[in-house]
């Protein structure tokens, strides 16, 4: 899962390259820079896996994304099993978010709306 993420995100990146148009320091348009080959391997220890959980911890230099299973044990009690980590640049993280929200909005379009639980719009502490 996280891959495809990942996957997902360097695709999006080559295809959102800046196309041409005329800027305040050039006379003209730009010049369309090569789109270059991107080929898709998978490392040996490449897995997927489900994650329901997502913590994001931030500071200056990155995001860094935390990914997890959670599994409810009672009404008050959940346990959250952390098997992923991944650091992201901020424009990483940034380009991430517009894939998302492009991708939700399609998702939605095709299917419905996406309820959330009201809980889960509550954020948690800033540090």
């Amino acid at each position: 899962m996280l891959i495809s993420l990942l996957r997902l995100l360097l695709t999006a990146q080559v295809s959102a390259l800046p196309s041409a148009k005329a800027n305040r320091y050039t006379d003209g348009p730009m010049a369309n820079p090569t789109q270059p080959n991107v080929k898709l391997t998978n490392t040996g220890d490449y897995r997927e896996n489900y994650a329901n959980s997502v913590q994001i911890r931030v500071n200056v230099w990155d995001f860094f994304l935390v990914f997890g299973t959670l599994l409810q044990q009672s009404e008050t009690q959940v346990e959250i099993q952390n098997f992923q980590g991944i650091y992201l640049s901020p424009q990483q993280a940034k380009a991430l978010l517009g894939i998302l929200q492009h991708n939700v909005a399609g998702y939605e379009s095709a299917f419905g709306e996406i309820k959330l639980d009201p809980r889960m719009l509550q954020s948690g502490p800033v540090h």
